[in-house]
């Protein structure tokens, strides 16, 4: 918490950001069921045709239990390990998480924005702090995320209809742009098309690991029964 209170005011929160960005990357992390492995993933998306041009991953242990309003603590070191393995600097980060819509307004797509010195936007499926109105069913409509009398992201609907997503800040942006952002990653489905390429590879690289780890563990135990079969 010290930590996060020390690098907040580091944050830059009226950007603009860039208005139209060439690349844009999506950052997510999987875990496994027993929470001991984890894989971190980020994929580079051409802005235009939200083609894939570069991506990385990095498997591990997560380096931090699990605390609410603390996961940047759980899942930075994997996330920046998978950013340096990558061949492409992006314009933009987009978090599958919350940035200034935090309880210390210090979420990870603040905490990586701050660290990489990258624009960065955090782009969740569920809320973190604050109340709402909804926003009307059209794509495109957004209301006010408030939290103790302050506006710290929007509610916004990405299609028609379809539960809205929560939109923050997290460094070198405004939210006027964030919104922008998020609507040019969402021309077909409710979650940008950066969170969604970065959701697969991390969990295909998650089964890898899992299937990497039961072969191993599968060998260990026939090299044990060798040797206890031993005169």
């Amino acid at each position: 918490m010290a930590v996060q209170e020390e690098l907040r005011p580091l944050v830059d929160l009226a950007g603009p950001g860039p208005s139209a960005p060439a690349t844009v990357a999506g950052l997510d992390v999987a875990y496994a069921e027993g929470g001991d492995l984890l894989a971190a993933a980020v994929t580079v998306l051409d802005a235009r045709t939200l083609a894939v041009v570069d991506s990385a991953v990095g498997v591990g242990r997560p380096a931090f239990g699990y605390v609410p309003g603390l996961f940047a603590f759980r899942e930075l070191p994997a996330l920046l390990a998978a950013l340096d393995r990558l061949t492409t600097i992006p314009d933009l980060l987009v978090c599958d998480g919350h940035g200034l819509a935090h309880p210390r307004r210090f979420g990870l797509a603040c905490h990586l924005g701050v660290v990489t010195g990258l624009p960065a936007i955090g782009v969740a499926k569920t809320p973190l702090v604050g109340v709402w109105d909804q926003p009307s069913a059209e794509r495109g409509s957004w209301s006010s995320l408030r939290d103790g009398g302050e506006v710290v992201g929007r509610v916004l609907r990405t299609r028609d209809g379809v539960k809205p997503v929560f939109v923050s800040v997290g460094h070198r942006m405004s939210l006027e742009n964030a919104t922008a952002q998020v609507l040019a990653l969402t021309p077909r489905y409710r979650l940008p098309e950066t969170t969604r390429t970065a959701d697969r590879l991390c969990r295909d690289a998650l089964a890898e690991a899992e299937q990497a780890r039961w072969l191993a563990g599968q060998s260990g135990h026939q090299e044990v029964g060798r040797r206890s079969r031993k005169p």
